[in-house]
């Protein structure tokens, strides 16, 4: 991941050459495109003197040796072919090196974009808790987009300009040194100027990100939380708070525009000033006979070409500061650590789980909080026999779902360790962990796609495989009346499905994977009775031969499970089969006699 930095950089340069490592991955096209430059600029500087020839053989002055015994139009027939082909070079060269430059620019965006996407893939669920999902859209997308442009058009752009701006130096010193000292005293109060206004619209473009990332991220919680703004008569007040951040994102873009605006009317302003000076005293030298007409025309046609790379820097102005603050973003989210990774040593050693691991689980003194000194697991110390059936019970916020998210290692640890098969999770390549464990949620996601493909998520099965898992968890009669059947395609989250098919979907992808250890996070919460008296048998089989663990609040569900483990503000309060809590009247019996009550 190369855009990733653990120091801020220091200036725009350190910013852009963030982006260096993607260029040399095209350096031919790179290199080609700025080898383009240097024709591209000789044929600029050389048409204003093409004009000024003209000029000087229209009025008998001193001409070009070339030019010297021929008559006035033929004279000017030469100048014109020479003027042409400066025109044909420019023509040519401007539209090859602009696509190769375009070419390498998409090329660049293209792979920031992938290692972002692979970064953010790999951030502990933690991240995620903290950074609004609009947010993180908006780093991949819009500022992503932003910074590819500040080499293409940015970088190289610059690159175009001071090799414009070197070779029109040169020319004009070697015609006149006055006047090019008197242009070259204008370009002073410019550099300046757009050195100040630069470091000002970084400022204001940075705090528009950040207005939009936020709009953005109130945007998609109102569209995904719909039903609720809708059900709660929510809209005016939502529209009143998307009305108050829309209000800053405007005057965050306003200041941005004050300053891009600023640059471009100073340059105008310069410019203009720059050619009267050029009169001015082009004029006094003329009076002097120390000047030319030829001359003092083709002056006046470099003083507009001097200012040109300014002026096309002034228009690149917004959207180079716009992909400098995008790569300042980029690197923020590409520096954020990833606490989940694999040891190193998985890379020469085998250490893993066999395709004959039992299942075992072991809790050695675990706790746990998602925030430093604030424990929501405390102290756990638990067994669960290879192909044991046990329950997690307790009331809402007993760290039921932490110890899920534990065993996954979503999340580690605080303190303590997790053993799978005597081996602490820690020491396992997460793939490996991941494929012997099992997880039904009680809201399953689906992907857009076929049913097939949300079976087996894009690994490789045959669809035997696939229809063999779905027989097993009784879902393939409902597959079967969908239009398509198993090529039926799904919208987004499955919204075409009902919530208990969806479910039954969640059930055939776990089967097909044939875990070791089967997690049940009330999986069957979802489904009507009828759905759920269907899937009943299927997860007798599911269940055979597996180590389980079952969160469900529906205590009724879980009575013939080997081992009830009760939880009370993360800490194991009771422990035993249906049986013995009962008979110990603690917390097991106070729930399970109000759920009975409740039935």
């Amino acid at each position: 991941m190369a855009i990733a930095s653990s120091s801020a950089p220091k200036n725009d340069w350190q910013l852009a050459g963030k982006l260096l490592p993607y260029a040399k991955k095209n350096l031919i096209t790179l290199a080609v495109s700025i080898i383009l430059l240097i024709p591209l600029a000789i044929a600029g500087a050389v048409q204003p003197l093409v004009v000024g020839q003209a000029v000087s053989l229209l009025r008998g002055e001193t001409v070009w040796g070339i030019l010297a015994d021929l008559s006035i139009s033929e004279g000017i027939n030469r100048l014109i072919w020479i003027l042409l082909a400066t025109i044909v070079i420019r023509l040519a060269f401007t539209s090859i090196q602009g696509y190769l430059v375009q070419k390498v620019g998409q090329e660049i965006t293209a792979g920031v974009r992938q290692d972002l996407f692979d970064h953010v893939t790999s951030l502990s669920s933690r991240f995620f808790d903290r950074m609004p999902v609009g947010k993180l859209v908006t780093r991949l997308t819009n500022d992503v987009e932003a910074l590819g442009d500040v080499f293409a058009s940015g970088a190289i752009g610059i690159v175009n300009d001071v090799i414009s701006l070197a070779v029109i130096i040169v020319s004009i010193f070697l015609l006149q040194w006055q006047l090019a000292t008197l242009l070259m005293l204008m370009l002073l109060p410019v550099t300046f100027l757009i050195v100040y206004f630069q470091g000002q619209y970084r400022k204001a473009n940075y705090q528009a990100r950040e207005e939009l990332s936020q709009l953005n991220a109130m945007l998609q919680e109102n569209v995904a939380g719909i039903n609720i703004v809708q059900l709660f008569r929510r809209e005016a007040l939502n529209a009143e708070l998307f009305r108050t951040v829309n209000d800053r994102y405007r005057l965050a873009v306003n200041k941005t525009i004050f300053h891009d605006s600023a640059v471009s009317a100073t340059l105008e302003w310069i410019s203009l000033v720059a050619i009267a000076g050029v009169l001015w005293l082009g004029g006094w030298l003329i009076f002097q006979d120390a000047l030319s007409f030829g001359v003092l025309s083709a002056f006046i046609l470099y003083s507009q070409r001097l200012f040109n790379p300014l002026r096309q820097f002034a228009d690149k102005f917004t959207m180079f500061q716009s992909g400098l603050t995008a790569i300042e973003r980029v690197t923020e989210l590409m520096s954020e650590p990833i606490e989940i990774q694999d040891k190193q040593q998985h890379l020469t050693t085998s250490l893993n789980l066999s395709d004959s691991a039992s299942g075992e689980i072991i809790f050695d003194n675990v706790s746990f909080g998602y925030k430093p000194g604030e424990y929501v697991l405390k102290n756990l110390n638990f067994k669960i026999k290879p192909g044991e059936k046990i329950a997690l019970v307790g009331p809402t916020g007993a760290g039921k779902s932490s110890i899920i998210r534990l065993l996954c290692r979503l999340y580690d640890p605080s303190e303590g360790r997790i053993l799978v098969d005597g081996i602490d999770i820690r020491d396992l390549p997460q793939e490996d962990l991941r494929r012997h464990i099992g997880v039904i949620l009680q809201e399953s996601f689906l992907f857009a796609g076929d049913v097939q493909r949300n079976i087996t998520l894009g690994e490789e099965y045959p669809f035997e495989a696939v229809k063999q898992a779905a027989v097993l968890t009784n879902v393939d009669q409902l597959i079967e009346e969908l239009p398509q059947g198993y090529r039926t395609a799904l919208r987004e989250r499955g919204t075409n499905l009902s919530g208990g098919q969806k479910q039954l979907l969640a059930f055939a992808r776990v089967a097909i994977r044939d875990p070791k250890i089967l997690v049940l996070d009330e999986a069957t919460a979802s489904l009507d009775v009828g759905t759920e008296a269907l899937i009943q048998s299927a997860l007798e089989q599911l269940l055979e031969d597996r180590t389980a663990i079952i969160i469900a609040h529906r205590l009724s569900t879980i009575r013939d499970v080997d081992k009830i483990i009760v939880l009370k503000q993360g800490e194991i309060l009771e422990t035993g089969n249906h049986d013995q809590l009962l008979a110990q009247n603690g917390l097991y019996a106070s729930l399970y006699r109000l759920h009975m009550l409740g039935d």
